[in-house]
């Protein structure tokens, strides 16, 4: 069983989805402290805080896939976004990238760092 990896872009859209649930589940606890408004509150706000958050991530991985390179992947035939140096098809998970000296080595995504000189 191997190793299941996810594209950039779907981790990030993931991260987003978790912060509206997450941002929901902390009001919910507010309302165990209707007896004090400050702390209600405070978690009513916090919520709303990350809901807001989850909505600004959306806007930005929006705009980021406006930039990514559409390819199509050998694998499945679909069309699909590349984030990056090195990346996954969206379908069906397979390694992709578009640097001709990474074809052939194992997928890594230390390949995307500014930092990772191969």
């Amino acid at each position: 069983m191997g190793i299941k990896y996810s594209s950039k872009i779907n981790k990030i859209r993931t991260f987003a989805l978790s912060l509206v649930f997450i941002g929901f589940i902390i009001m919910y606890i507010g309302i165990f402290f209707r007896t004090s408004p400050i702390i209600m509150t405070s978690f009513m706000v916090l919520g709303f805080l990350s809901i807001i958050g989850s909505t600004v991530v959306y806007f930005w991985i929006g705009m980021l896939s406006t930039k990514t390179v559409q390819v199509v992947c050998p694998s499945c035939s679909k069309p699909t976004k590349m984030l990056g140096r090195v990346d996954v098809c969206m379908y069906c998970k397979e390694p992709l990238t578009l640097d001709k000296n990474l074809e052939g080595q194992d997928f890594n995504e230390k390949y995307n760092r500014k930092t990772y000189k191969g």
